[in-house]
């Protein structure tokens, strides 16, 4: 009977534990977002490791914190019916032993569970600081979370919250990842992980009524 007793409160307490900590863990990573329709928000682990250098990305079809402009929303797809031009970005200040760049765009807000991720480019060149419509020879076009190759522009749903489209570029200690432009995006980014000396990025959001 002694037993059971202190196996049930042994269970009640880790029980308790970890209800305690999703309570924290989700209050930390929505602390102001108070448009997220009930949903809430789960903090997934990061790539990027914390000695990683930060380096400067602006693009002048957006800005930082501003809105995606409707030419750059995806083209006959979810709804939408934009032209899907790729955000052209430039960058500057990235780490002297940088080998290559490679170049995402993930939507956290998307009603997935695990986001969507719109772009993936890499093996991009230490040489070239810019990226425009057309790839530099050497860099590979990945398949985003569609199955389609290359840039997908945003569709958030109709009505849904807004949607911030974190676009980064990745300064990598490597000249190429080895990978085919069939990788996944999840895939991609644990071959990246430990090849990252610095990052830079940009956010923009998008919103459909």
């Amino acid at each position: 009977m002694r037993t059971s007793i202190r196996a049930a409160a042994a269970l009640t307490a880790v029980a308790a534990a970890v209800t305690t900590g999703v309570t924290t863990a989700n209050a930390d990573t929505h602390t102001g977002r108070s448009d997220d329709g009930g949903y809430g928000y789960t903090q997934v682990r990061k790539v990027v490791p914390d000695t990683a250098a930060h380096f400067t990305v602006t693009s002048p079809d957006i800005r930082n914190g501003g809105t995606i402009p409707a030419d750059s929303y995806a083209g006959a797809a979810f709804g939408c019916s934009g032209d899907n031009k790729q955000i052209r970005l430039s960058w500057h200040g990235a780490p002297k032993d940088t080998r290559s760049y490679a170049v995402t765009m993930f939507d956290p807000d998307a009603p997935t569970g695990s986001g969507f991720w719109h772009w993936q480019t890499w093996d991009i060149p230490a040489t070239d600081t810019e990226l425009g419509s057309a790839l530099p020879a050497g860099a590979v076009a990945g398949t985003n979370d569609a199955g389609q190759t290359g840039y997908l522009g945003p569709c958030p749903p109709a009505g849904d919250i807004t949607h911030h489209y974190r676009i980064t570029v990745y300064a990598l200690d490597t000249p190429t990842l080895q990978l085919p432009a069939a990788t996944p995006a999840a895939l991609t980014r644990f071959t990246m992980s430990t090849h990252v000396l610095g990052t830079a990025t940009i956010t923009a959001t998008a919103r459909r009524s």
